[in-house]
């Protein structure tokens, strides 16, 4: 069943016209005079210490043209459907709002299901709501920075409506042993088919998959066909999970990297986890008695090895909490408590260098203090972190003493005015929109229309990458010489 949704018709442009005199040009003029004199007057005294949230603006006459690829409703919302009627306890973690959920007896064959509450699985959810503002009817979407188009050669880019990440959950869930096989895997077995069917159209044979749109936000989404989809547009949450180290390589000991060419800021865009916290206005904020706050698992792998290094450093010091856990109902609220009562929330990386643990302190106002040197952000260049983050180097975070030291040398101006500027930027790290399934109207200011600014900026890089490739003569073999495959 293709995902399609009704269509508007064209907003009516007026054409404003008047009759010119001499009179009347000599009053234009005289205003355009005073307001450029009072432009000028406001532009240059206002305080250079005034935090502007750089984000983009919207504009009404600028939006991304975006194709929704015909692919069944099992592949997407139809994966909600397995997920809920066949519900079983995530061995994981407990998964007590989702219990509650299928108590209530969640109406069958509903249209949008809602998605998990489990948070191993929720805080990948970027492609439920990505879906969802496309599926909305177009009357409504008057805030959307993607228009949906139904005819693809219209589309600056094909979005592949496939809930990857929940389709990995489902795998991972149920039969974790198959995951890394391909036999008896049924998230593999989604896996090839959605790309064999997209690959067969005459829009991927166009651009060679260049102008399409995957959301791989877990780390192990769609893991066995990457190598396939890597010219595409990869809605990514970092780029950790792209590198590994493989025991079975030559040596056995050297790393096997997936090559360059299959992700890069060139073409592809990193998105933020949902966050799992409510948001904490500036005005409810009250007085923070402890320094710095840490919650998750003590133990990570890769570069997550530091996180246990800092958590030896820093367990004992006074005003310093690390406990472990996950924002699951009891540790939630641990977290809540924790995230609001704490001038400083650590981020170390983990098994890849960011997690959705950020985007609660931004949330929770709480100050991050990112301990990560290869990470990447969202929206770099719309958002400016270093207004609202402390940036530590991995080796002086090691270093004894030195962390808690800096971070109590901050002076409380300098400590407000952080909380003033992520409360400014809170909404852009929200998806929610608040309406059943997903489908309604999204905030302007939220993660959506951020996401769409993003893969917007990299059109021309995606283009140009089409047309060198189109040219190229059959047959001729040319080494890549950029990131953008």
């Amino acid at each position: 069943m293709a995902l399609r949704s009704s269509s508007s018709s064209p907003i009516a442009t007026a054409i404003f016209s008047f009759p010119c005199s001499v009179p009347v040009l000599f009053l234009a003029l005289t205003s355009l005079i005073s307001t450029l004199s009072l432009t000028f007057f406001f532009l240059f005294s206002r305080p250079h210490t005034q935090f502007i949230p750089r984000t983009a603006h919207l504009q009404s006459h600028n939006s991304i043209k975006v194709f929704v690829a015909d692919l069944s409703r099992s592949f997407n919302y139809g994966l909600l459907d397995k997920y809920w009627s066949s519900y079983i306890p995530d061995a994981r973690i407990s998964s007590d709002s989702d219990r509650q959920i299928t108590s209530t007896h969640l109406p069958k064959n509903l249209k949008f299901p809602p998605y998990p509450e489990n948070p191993l699985i929720k805080q990948y959810s970027a492609e439920y709501w990505i879906l969802g503002d496309l599926m909305t009817p177009d009357y409504l979407r008057t805030g959307s920075f993607a228009q949906r188009v139904y005819d693809v050669d219209e589309a600056d880019v094909v979005f592949v409506p496939f809930f990857a990440t929940l389709s990995a959950e489902l795998q991972l869930g149920t039969a974790k042993g198959a995951f890394n096989k391909k036999v008896g895997n049924e998230d593999y077995e989604r896996q090839r088919e959605v790309v064999d069917l997209v690959r067969k159209t005459p829009a991927w044979k166009r651009s060679g998959g260049r102008d399409h749109v995957f959301v791989l936000t877990d780390p192990v989404a769609m893991w066995h066909v990457r190598a396939e989809i890597a010219p595409a547009i990869l809605l990514v949450v970092d780029f950790g999970g792209w590198y590994r180290l493989d025991s079975k390589s030559s040596n056995g000991s050297s790393p096997d990297r997936i090559q360059h060419t299959q992700v890069s800021l060139l073409k592809d865009v990193i998105v933020p986890y949902t966050h799992l916290l409510p948001r904490l206005h500036l005005s409810e904020d009250q007085r923070r008695q402890m320094l710095l706050y840490f919650k998750g698992a003590k133990h990570r792998h890769r570069g997550g090895v530091v996180r246990e290094k800092l958590w030896d450093l820093l367990v004992n010091e006074p005003g310093v909490i690390m406990e472990e856990g996950f924002p699951n109902a009891t540790g939630r609220e641990q977290s809540i408590r924790g995230m609001r009562t704490s001038e400083f929330c650590l981020h170390p990386a983990g098994d890849t260098p960011t997690s959705c643990r950020l985007f609660d302190a931004v949330q929770s106002l709480c100050i991050p203090v990112i301990v990560s040197d290869n990470i990447e952000l969202p929206f770099e260049g719309m958002v400016d972190y270093s207004e609202f983050s402390v940036f530590v180097a991995v080796n002086d975070a090691l270093r004894p003493n030195w962390l808690v030291g800096y971070l109590r040398s901050l002076s409380k101006e300098q400590k407000d005015k952080y909380r003033q500027n992520m409360s400014r930027i809170q909404p852009i790290f929200k998806y929610d929109n608040g309406y059943p399934g997903g489908i309604g109207p999204i905030p302007s200011d939220g993660a959506v229309n951020h996401i769409w600014q993003k893969v917007h900026q990299k059109l021309p890089t995606i283009k140009e990458a089409i047309v060198r490739e189109n040219r190229k003569p059959p047959g001729a073999s040319i080494p890549l010489r950029c990131h953008c495959t």
